[in-house]
């Protein structure tokens, strides 16, 4: 047995024992995925307590992007087995829409931007479904960006202003656990520090964030803890710090 693998083992059990004493916020139990025949997410557990960011990384094809999208309980990957909890309520039986009125909201790497429509009208889009999200002032205060390119329309944004109008959409729906897949993908370093100033922003709001990201340096300063996947199981979970600190971790499933 690896250090890697013992360290992993500890870690899991001391983590099972905080669960039993501070219920998690978010809590995904032995969930089992497939898209078809091919077995995807091979019975993955993590604990995220509200507030927090989550990196979740690994290498491609590790199950990062069909984790969150079985948490958004998109139509696939489909989920066969396992456990879906946010805030006490139950989330997998949900629909994909259910689980967005439960707060859930999954911003994924083509961000889905509408076209012809203005970045004000993609925002009140999201602004149509029930519940209590943020107004367009609040959004336009944290993202000046958008407030300037309010009636441009939205597939014309760059690509960093783009990821800002798909994470703000999100913050126009009750949101409460934000999933966000490969963020920072092809943006300026200046746009990425904006957008991690938006995400630590909603930190002490509750909002919880769990964030795939292939850049794994910079997800991983922004987070307050890790897990990391490897052939759709949890390899290792912990804190971030944990993670940066570790280079024999990182070069196994990160090859960083």
């Amino acid at each position: 047995m690896s250090a890697i693998t013992m360290q992993t083992q500890v870690l899991g059990h001391s983590q099972a024992a905080s669960v039993e004493t501070t219920r998690p916020f978010f809590s995904v139990r032995d969930v089992h995925a497939y898209y078809g025949e091919s077995y995807i997410v091979q019975g993955v557990s993590l604990d995220v307590r509200k507030g927090e960011i989550l990196a979740l990384l690994g290498r491609n094809g590790a199950g990062k992007t069909s984790m969150l999208r079985t948490i958004a309980r998109t139509d696939d990957p489909q989920m066969r087995q396992g456990e879906i909890w946010l805030d006490g309520q139950p989330i997998h039986k949900m629909k994909s829409f259910e689980a967005a009125r439960a707060g859930i909201q999954l911003v994924p790497e083509d961000r889905r931007i509408i076209a012809g429509l203005t970045v004000e009208e993609n925002i009140a889009l999201s602004k149509v479904a029930p519940g209590n999200g943020w107004s367009l002032e609040q959004i336009y205060q944290s993202f000046p960006r958008l407030a300037e390119r309010r009636k441009q329309e939205g597939v014309t944004l760059s690509g960093g202003e783009q990821q800002m109008l798909a994470i703000a959409r999100a913050l126009a729906r009750d949101l409460k656990l934000l999933l966000l897949d490969e963020p920072y993908e092809g943006l300026a370093p200046v746009i990425v520090q904006e957008i991690e100033r938006i995400l630590h922003s909603i930190k002490p709001l509750g909002i919880t964030t769990i964030i795939v990201e292939q850049n794994a340096v910079a997800a991983l300063k922004l987070a307050d803890r890790a897990v990391i996947l490897d052939t759709g199981e949890v390899a290792f979970a912990g804190t971030a710090q944990e993670v940066l600190d570790n280079a024999e971790l990182r070069q196994e499933y990160l090859a960083i």
